[in-house]
């Protein structure tokens, strides 16, 4: 049972494979359990998910951990990622727990967990709590018989959460007259998100709303957002909105049919924040994976960039110590640290029609601020994953490339945290020269680690 645990998001992984065994997942919320229960008092653990099949077995899997350590749970079923991060801390709950493999495809899962306000766990928590999880000999201090945890469900989560929501836009504003294409992925946000918009006013044309337990993910939302594209020109909409299977990102579409990252909605809501003298420091905070064009951006107009290894938690602990407001992800990660601990593509997609609003622009126009840099991302199938500075053949590949990009572009290498997988980045202002090192980079990982 000596294997990693925890990734850079959470557990993932393909049902009923290790890690996502539900005897694994029961052990989990014994571990989690025992390492928040505090004293005498009652406690309580939120536990949502998003609409995959298997999420029926971990999250009994996990309240019977979770009540045999003495935790009270609340079930709050399909809800988005940020909705369990608000409640967890709007409910008082000691933890949340969230079942979701986010964009991964149906037979994938996976769980992640929240503190008392709000913020995913810390590496050293998660190390503590696999420590429990994989020793074969821990000592489980299991209560007494009258302390055992109660389920129940609670049915008011998504108001609670939609209302949340709403007070993000000011009661002066309204969508009204606005249409709002929304691709829910058939995942978390398929109930809220369209209510939330609705009730702010616009006419909302929903997409991947019908979750049948395996067509989440599946050639829609934010991994596929060209469905919504074509959508936003048939119905003449105002934008589109891809959410991925757990609402926690964002990719947005303009009137005109053209796809914006997460990048460059985070160089509009930077600027907004600017040009209103609210972001502190004129810092924002994104991810080596960012495109070298948001730091020039942010160069340009008196700014700074900050970036983070990959993974919006990280981005999220680097916002908390230098006190910024606003950060991100590429992939569409938004973080608007006043108003929420983790990303949330609902609240991205108000925060974007209020800048759209108070400017009088299409949001065609407001996307000009930011022209990406081509970028050529690959995905290297390994078996192994190796320190890429210990493979001659990769160090060689990446000098020269570095050598013909010059200044004017860079080299990303790193290996997924949930999947065997290693991603080769290229960028660079010339578009043939990125697409040539980024294969040539690929080829050597994939001949240097099979070596």
């Amino acid at each position: 049972m000596r294997k990693k645990l925890f990734g850079t998001d959470g557990l993932r992984g393909q049902a009923n494979i290790f890690p996502m065994l539900p005897e694994i997942v029961l052990r989990l919320g014994l571990a989690a359990g025992q390492y928040f229960r505090n004293g005498h008092r009652r406690h309580r653990v939120l536990i949502g998910k998003d609409t995959r099949l298997s999420g029926y077995v971990f999250e009994n899997a996990l309240t019977s951990g979770f009540c045999a350590s003495g935790m009270d749970v609340f079930l709050v079923g399909p809800m988005p990622t940020p909705a369990i991060s608000f409640l967890t801390k709007n409910m008082r709950a000691d933890l949340g727990v969230v079942i979701s493999a986010s964009h991964n495809p149906f037979m994938d899962n996976g769980i992640k967990f929240f503190d008392h306000k709000g913020f995913k766990l810390s590496d050293q928590v998660e190390e503590d709590i696999s420590e429990l999880v994989l020793s074969p000999d821990v000592n489980w201090k299991h209560p007494q018989p009258e302390a055992i945890g109660r389920a129940r469900k609670i049915v008011d989560s998504p108001g609670r959460y939609i209302v949340h929501l709403k007070n993000s836009l000011p009661n002066t504003m309204s969508l009204q007259g606005m249409k709002v294409v929304i691709d829910c992925a058939h995942g978390a946000t398929y109930r809220v998100a369209p209510l939330i918009f609705e009730e702010l006013g616009a006419k909302v044309i929903m997409a991947g709303t019908e979750p049948d337990g395996v067509n989440i993910n599946k050639k829609c939302g934010s991994l596929y957002p060209e469905v919504a594209a074509s959508m936003v020109l048939e119905h003449g909409a105002d934008l589109g909105l891809t959410l991925d299977g757990d609402g926690d990102r964002l990719i947005a579409i303009d009137e005109n049919g053209v796809i914006l990252d997460g990048d460059q909605i985070m160089a509009i809501c930077a600027m907004d924040l600017m040009e209103r003298d609210a972001l502190p420091g004129n810092l924002l905070v994104s991810t080596v994976m960012s495109n070298m064009a948001l730091e020039v951006f942010m160069q340009e107009h008196g700014g700074r960039l900050l970036r983070t290894k990959v993974g919006d938690r990280y981005v999220v602990e680097a916002m908390r110590k230098e006190g910024a407001v606003l950060g991100g992800e590429q992939s569409g990660h938004l973080i608007f640290l006043d108003y929420a601990t983790t990303g949330d593509g609902i609240l991205a997609g108000i925060k974007l029609l209020k800048i759209m609003l108070q400017k009088n622009r299409p949001l065609s126009e407001l996307s000009r601020l930011l022209t990406p840099f081509p970028q050529r991302l690959i995905n290297v199938h390994v078996e192994r994953k190796m320190p890429f500075e210990e493979v001659q053949q990769v160090q060689e590949a990446v000098k020269d490339a570095e050598a013909q990009l010059g200044s004017k572009g860079r080299v990303l290498l790193r290996y997924s945290g949930t999947e065997s997988v290693a991603r080769v980045m290229v960028e660079g202002q010339d578009d043939t020269l990125v697409e040539d090192m980024a294969i040539k980079l690929a080829r050597a990982v994939e001949e240097g680690l099979r070596a």
